[in-house]
């Protein structure tokens, strides 16, 4: 199956933020979502963790990429390898 990649690089803000968490709010317990994000999302860090989710970042200058999952559903080492494009 392939992760569900969400790209907010072009949104103002607050919608990166917005899209992150209705996207979250429809993904089937058994998937992750990759957001493509221009910087690194900060605020959304704090919600996740209260929504119960955990995640990855990588990235750095205007390409961050950040894999999403639930707290009780980790990632397979596959899963952490794969790398949506900037």
């Amino acid at each position: 199956m392939m992760p569900r990649v969400l790209d907010v690089r072009r949104l103002p803000p607050p919608e990166p933020l917005e899209q992150v968490l209705d996207t979250l709010t429809d993904l089937p317990k058994n998937e992750r979502l990759w957001v493509v994000h221009r910087r690194e999302p900060f605020p959304l860090y704090d919600l996740l963790k209260r929504l119960g989710y955990d995640w990855q970042t990588r990235g750095s200058g205007e390409c961050f990429k950040i894999l999403i999952w639930p707290l009780d559903q980790p990632p397979t080492s596959a899963e952490l390898e794969w790398n949506p494009p900037c």
